[in-house]
C-alpha cells in the first residue's frame, strides 16, 4: 500500500463550515547504502475523499493540500491525471501547481459517477520526477435528490371472485436511483385508495417492501363488483417509507375479478312448446331460453342442452346459438308419432365451481306437435338396374318401376309418366309402371355411356296439393356381335417396285366389345382375279395384316384394292372395305419422289409438261411487269419539267387544224423575229425617247437565277421572289408603266408601233407631262412633241 503523513483529518468541506484543509504528504523514500538499510517509519494509508453531490459552492471549492518533503530544497510543481482530470468528464477536478492545492470545480452527481481514482504527481522545474505518484480516491456522498419511479403508471392484474383472504393478486415494483444501501435509495409502498369500496373499502393489502398486492378479506364477487374491476392507487415513498423526509410517487393497479363458474344456467319456463311439419328436418321446431349471470360468451356462460328422456331413438338435437345461448330443438328424424314429450336438461361447459349447487331451474319439459302433410311419392329403388342384351325388339317389357306413398293416413293414387328418355326408347304404364320398349335398344348407341342407357321417370299422387318424386332407371346392354369390322385406314400409297420392307400396314375398327372384336382375318376377294394377281395380304397379329405387291413391278397409279374383314364373334361377321393405294417411284430411301406423287395422282407426262410451261409463262410476265416498272420510274426521275415533254409548248408551235388559204398563208417572213445582230441603232437614240419593247440599257438589277427544273412546290416561292425584286429595283418604272418581266432579245428589225398616232376628233397638248416628273416621261415622250415624231 502506499503510505503518506496525515497531519489533520479528513472532512468534507461545505460553505457554511470552512475547516483546515487535509494535508497530503507523499511518501518518503527509503534510503539505499551499499552497507546499511535502514527501515523508516510506517506510513499512514490515505484515506479517501468524500465530497457530497449537488454542492452548491462556491466553485472552486478546494478539497485538500498535497505536499513534498523535499519543497524546503527545491520548486515542486504538483499536477493530478485520471477521470475528472485530464480525461473525460475533463476539468471536473484541478490542482494549484505551486501551492498543490486540490479542487473540485463543480456540482458533482452521484447517480452519473459515484467515485473518481485520480493521481497526484510531483515534479521540479526540469520536469523531472522527485516523488513517486499517490493515489487519491474521491467518493461522491449520496444526497435524497431522486423520487421513486414506476416502470408503468397503470399495472393491471386478476384475481378470481371468491378468493380467499391472502391470495397473492400482483406485483408492483418502484425504482430508486440513489444509493439504496442508505435511507435515499430503500423504498416504501402503501395503499392510498379503493375503488369501488364494496364489499368493504380495504379488500385489499400491499406488502410495503416487496410490493406485493393480496387479498385481506373474502366477498370478492365479479356480479357484484360491476363491471368486475378494482381500482388501487400505489404510493413508493424513499427514506424507507419516511413521509416527512422522504421523496413519493404513485402508480395506479387494476385488478379484474375473473369469472368463475357460480353461477347455474337456469331457464325461463318449465315447459316449452313447439310443432313441425312431418319429415321436415334440419328446422328450428322450439326455441329453449336460458338465463347466466357467469361471463358472457365464456365456457361459464355457454350452455349446453341434453334430452334426457322422451327421444331413445334420437330423433331430435339441441343446438346452442352462439351469441343468445338459446336451444334450438332440431329434428334430424322421424318414425310415425304425432307428438313429442321431451325432457331437457341445461349445464354450462366449464362444471359448477366447488360448493355451488346446480338449479331447479336447469329443467324443463318440450312438447312437439307433429303436422301431418302430403308427402311425395318415392321409389324404393333409386337408381333402379336391370340387364339386358342389346337388339331387344320394340314392345318388350323390361320392368315394373313403381313407386310408394309414405302418406299411410291417406288413401291415394299414384300416376307415371315419362320425364327424360334421351333416345325415346322406353314408355312407362301410367297407372302400374310398367317400362316396354318402344324401338331397339343399340348399344353403340350415343346415348348409351360404359354400355348403361338411363331414363327417369316421374311419380305424382292426387293428394292436395300433388306431390312428386322421381327415379332413375338404368339398363345395362349386353353386346352382340350386331357390327361388321371396318378397315383402316382409307388411303395409303406403296413403291411401285417391290421391297421386301415395303408394304402397308392395316387393320380394322369395331364398335362392338369383346368378345365380338379382334382377332380379325384379313383376306383378298378371288374376284377380280387380278386382285390376287397383283397384290397379297400377310399376317401380322390377331389385329393388324401388311399389304403388298405380289409382283415384282406395277404401274403407278391409283388402285382401289378390296380386302374382306371378318370378326371374332359369334356368328362372326365381314365386311368387304376398299382400300385407295397410290403406287410411285420412289427414291433411295423407299419415299415416293414428287414426278412419281403427281404420276400415280393420274397425270400424264403431256400434262406435267403443259403445267410447267404455264409457270414459265407466268414467271415471265412477272419479270416484265417488273422491268417495265423500273423503267417508268427511271423516267419519271430524269424529267426535266413539271409536264410531260410531247405536251410542253414553250416554244413550239401548235397546229390547230385550222383551213387556212392555202400555201399562200403560210408564207412568213421569220426574219422579223429574230435578234439583230447589232444594238447601235438602239443605244444611239437621244435620251428621252424609247420604244417599250426595247431591252432598257441602263444597269438593270440582279434577278433571282430561275432554276432549270423548278419542284412544283417551289414555284410559289420563285413568283415571290420575282415579285419582291421588281419592288426593290430602284430602276424600275413606276407602277402605272409598262413592265418588262422577261427579256426576249436584244432588238428587232421591225418597227415601233409607238409611231403609230392614235385617230382623234381633236388636237390635244400633252406637252404638261414633263413637268409631272420622272414617273410620267414615257407619257411625255409617247404623246408629247408631235411634230418632232
Amino acid at each position: 500500500l502506499l503510505r503518506a503523513h496525515v497531519h489533520t483529518h479528513m472532512y468534507a468541506p461545505s460553505p457554511e463550515f470552512q475547516a483546515p484543509p487535509t494535508v497530503i504528504m507523499f511518501p518518503r523514500q527509503r534510503e539505499m547504502s551499499s552497507k546499511v538499510l535502514r527501515r523508516q517509519k510506517r506510513d499512514w494509508v490515505i484515506p479517501p475523499i468524500n465530497v457530497p453531490e449537488n454542492s452548491r459552492g462556491p466553485f472552486p471549492q478546494m478539497l485538500v493540500s498535497i505536499r513534498s518533503d523535499q519543497d524546503r530544497n527545491i520548486s515542486i510543481r504538483y499536477s493530478i491525471t485520471g477521470v475528472g482530470a485530464d480525461q473525460p468528464p475533463n476539468e471536473v477536478f484541478s490542482i494549484d501547481p505551486v501551492a498543490g492545492k486540490m479542487f473540485v470545480t463543480k456540482p458533482l452527481d452521484r447517480e452519473r459517477r459515484s467515485s473518481y481514482h485520480l493521481r497526484a504527481h510531483a515534479v521540479n522545474m526540469n520536469g523531472e520526477r522527485v516523488e513517486s505518484p499517490i493515489d487519491l480516491y474521491i467518493y461522491v456522498i449520496d444526497m435524497n435528490d431522486n423520487r421513486p419511479e414506476f416502470k408503468n403508471q397503470v399495472y393491471n392484474g386478476s384475481v378470481d371472485e371468491g378468493s380467499k383472504p391472502g391470495t397473492f393478486v400482483m406485483h408492483l415494483a418502484a425504482f430508486d436511483n440513489d444509493d439504496n444501501t442508505t435511507a435515499n435509495g430503500m423504498v416504501r409502498y402503501r395503499i392510498l385508495s379503493q375503488t369501488p369500496h364494496s364489499p368493504i373499502p380495504n379488500m385489499f393489502t400491499i406488502n410495503s417492501e416487496t410490493g406485493d398486492i393480496v387479498t385481506v378479506a373474502a366477498g370478492l364477487d365479479r356480479e357484484v363488483s360491476n363491471p368486475g374491476n378494482y381500482s388501487i392507487i400505489v404510493q413508493a415513498t424513499d427514506m424507507e417509507g419516511n413521509l416527512n423526509f422522504g421523496l413519493s410517487n404513485t402508480a395506479t393497479a387494476i385488478i379484474s375479478v375473473t369469472d368463475i363458474n357460480d353461477n347455474p344456467p337456469e331457464l325461463t319456463s318449465r315447459t316449452f312448446s313447439g310443432e313441425v311439419p312431418e319429415n321436415r328436418v334440419n328446422v328450428v321446431v322450439a326455441n329453449l331460453t336460458v338465463i347466466d349471470r357467469d361471463q358472457p360468451h365464456s365456457p361459464n356462460w355457454n350452455a349446453v342442452y341434453r334430452i334426457i328422456s322422451g327421444d331413445p331413438i334420437g330423433h331430435f338435437t339441441i343446438i346452442t346459438d352462439q351469441h343468445t345461448n338459446d336451444g334450438m330443438v332440431t329434428p334430424v328424424d322421424f318414425e310415425q308419432n304425432r307428438a313429442f314429450m321431451l325432457t331437457v336438461v341445461v349445464n354450462n361447459q366449464a362444471p359448477l365451481a366447488s360448493g355451488i349447487q346446480s338449479s331447479l331451474q336447469s329443467t324443463s319439459g318440450v312438447t312437439i306437435s307433429v303436422v301431418d302433410i302430403n308427402e311425395p311419392p318415392y321409389f324404393p329403388t333409386n337408381p333402379k338396374s336391370i340387364r339386358f342384351e342389346e337388339g331387344v325388339p320394340a314392345g318388350t317389357s323390361l320392368t315394373t318401376f313403381s313407386a310408394s306413398d309414405p302418406d299411410r293416413f291417406m288413401q291415394q293414387s299414384i300416376r307415371y309418366s315419362k320425364l327424360a328418355d334421351p333416345a325415346d326408347w322406353l314408355s312407362i304404364n301410367n297407372t302400374n309402371g310398367q317400362i316396354i320398349t318402344t324401338a331397339t335398344l343399340d348399344r353403340e348407341s350415343i346415348y348409351v355411356k360404359n354400355n348403361i342407357y338411363e331414363a327417369t321417370f316421374l311419380a305424382v299422387d292426387n293428394g292436395s296439393p300433388m306431390a312428386s318424386g322421381t327415379g332413375t332407371l338404368q339398363i345395362y346392354l349386353i353386346d352382340v356381335n350386331d357390327n361388321a369390322p371396318s378397315l383402316l385406314p382409307r388411303e395409303s400409297q406403296i413403291c411401285e417396285r417391290i421391297n421386301r420392307n415395303a408394304g402397308i400396314n392395316i387393320t380394322a375398327a369395331d364398335t362392338d366389345t369383346d368378345p365380338n372384336v379382334g382377332p380379325f382375318v384379313f383376306e383378298l376377294p378371288t374376284f377380280p382375279a387380278s386382285i390376287r394377281r397383283n397384290w397379297t395380304v400377310s399376317r401380322l397379329n390377331g389385329d393388324y395384316a401388311r399389304l403388298s405387291l405380289r409382283t415384282q413391278y406395277l404401274e403407278p397409279g391409283v388402285y382401289e384394292v378390296p380386302v374382306i374383314v371378318t370378326d371374332s364373334g359369334n356368328p362372326p361377321l365381314s365386311n368387304r372395305s376398299i382400300i385407295k393405294v397410290k403406287v410411285c417411284p420412289c427414291d433411295e430411301n423407299g419415299d415416293c419422289t414428287l414426278v412419281g406423287a403427281v404420276a400415280a395422282a393420274g397425270l400424264g407426262t403431256g400434262a406435267i409438261i403443259a403445267i410447267l410451261i404455264c409457270i414459265i409463262i407466268l414467271l415471265s410476265m412477272v419479270l416484265v411487269f417488273v422491268l417495265w416498272m423500273k423503267r417508268r420510274e427511271k423516267e419519271r426521275q430524269t424529267k426535266q419539267l413539271l409536264i410531260d415533254p410531247e405536251d410542253d409548248v414553250r416554244d413550239n408551235i401548235l397546229k390547230y387544224d385550222e383551213e387556212g388559204g392555202g400555201e399562200e398563208d403560210q408564207d412568213y417572213d421569220l426574219s422579223q423575229l429574230q435578234q439583230p445582230d447589232s444594238l447601235e441603232h438602239i443605244i444611239s437614240k437621244p435620251p428621252g425617247v424609247r420604244r417599250v419593247d426595247e431591252r432598257p440599257i441602263i444597269p438593270e438589277s440582279q434577278y433571282p437565277i430561275r432554276p432549270v427544273v423548278p419542284h412544283p412546290g417551289d414555284i410559289g416561292d420563285f413568283i415571290n421572289e420575282g415579285l419582291r425584286a421588281a419592288d426593290n429595283d430602284p430602276t424600275a418604272p413606276p407602277y402605272d408603266s409598262l413592265l418588262v418581266f422577261d427579256y426576249e432579245g436584244s432588238g428587232s428589225t421591225v418597227g415601233s408601233v409607238s409611231s403609230l398616232n392614235s385617230s382623234s376628233t381633236g388636237d390635244q397638248d400633252y406637252d404638261y407631262l414633263n413637268d409631272w416628273g420622272p414617273r410620267f416621261k414615257k407619257l411625255a415622250d409617247m404623246y408629247g412633241g408631235g411634230d418632232d415624231e
